[in-house]
């Protein structure tokens, strides 16, 4: 199927506005002879003169005239889109379904959309929160927020800001069970393990050693704040992001262990369908969310420092 020549009855409509080529190039900002090569491209296409040309003047000829007004109205469409677009993008409605981790959701996400529908009453947000990872494409989701180091996928992420991890234990656990000094004596210890990222814990050191443990406990969950009870009952160690165990550490109910290890980084992501075209509503909840969270991530890094 052969598509219309939009550009060319745009500058149609022009000209047969301006009644001159030069006024029709100075009014769109094209040189006189791209407007002039567009005309005859669209005479050629329709295999009909559309102006009497002379040194003099230049007027429409009946086919030109009967044209005209269709040309007009579809520049007028268009301009109308554009502005409904544009209105769109600024005044946003619609349903956004995002999916985001149960703590991370609660503690942050759930503030943020408050503040995002005051921002954009039209907009309608269909927040779930789990730790599990979902299908966004399955599932039908417009954006995902996930605290995690990603594999390789054909979804579209945005890395917002790097999140510590960091080693913590009960102080009464320590004194028991004495404190590790080095990763590999996390498998002496009580570990207890994500649901969601079972498997071997890596770490490196500032003098560029690593280590690797598979740690293995009495605890696991798919859900950080759920290690907090036993982990201030002094039953094990866990790792976990900051975010989690900053206030722990800062009113001593946990201490950190292996401090000079830095474990393996991950980071706050917001992922997409895979495209390149989303509506303005996705848009400006994804410009939104970015704008948060980069600020909370960077204000916690400096209380962590």
């Amino acid at each position: 199927m052969r598509l219309p020549d939009f550009e060319a009855w745009a500058i149609f409509a022009c000209v047969a506005e301006q009644r001159s080529f030069s006024a029709a190039a100075e009014a769109i900002g094209l040189s006189k002879g791209t407007v002039s090569k567009a005309i005859t491209r669209l005479e050629a296409s329709l295999g009909t003169s559309l102006f009497h040309r002379t040194s003099r003047r230049l007027s429409l000829t009946d086919s030109g005239q009967a044209l005209a007004e269709r040309a007009q109205r579809m520049v007028a469409e268009a301009r109308a889109a554009e502005e409904h677009a544009r209105d769109a993008a600024s005044n946003p409605s619609g349903t956004v379904r995002i999916a985001a981790p149960i703590t991370f959701g609660i503690r942050f996400v759930a503030p943020a959309i408050a503040d995002l529908i005051a921002l954009h009453p039209g907009l309608e947000i269909d927040l779930r929160l789990s730790d599990a990872r979902v299908d966004i494409v399955a599932d039908g989701f417009d954006i995902a927020l996930r605290v995690a180091e990603l594999p390789d996928s054909s979804l579209r992420a945005r890395r917002l800001a790097p999140v510590t991890v960091r080693v913590v234990a009960a102080p009464a656990y320590l004194a028991r069970a004495g404190t590790p000094t080095h990763p590999a004596h996390l498998a002496d210890h009580a570990c207890f393990g994500y649901a969601n990222a079972i498997g071997t814990w890596h770490f490196s050191h500032r003098s560029g050693e690593e280590a690797a443990v598979r740690p293995q406990g009495p605890l696991v969950t798919d859900n950080g704040d759920a290690m907090l009870p036993a982990l201030r009952a002094g039953l094990g160690i866990a790792r976990l992001p900051d975010f989690i165990v900053d206030e722990e550490i800062a009113s001593g109910r946990l201490v950190e262990v292996l401090a000079d290890w830095r474990s393996a980084s991950i980071a706050l992501h917001l992922l997409t369908p895979p495209g390149t075209l989303r509506p303005a509503r996705v848009e400006a909840t994804i410009a939104f969310l970015a704008d948060r969270f980069r600020q909370i991530c960077a204000v916690e890094s400096k209380r962590a420092a």
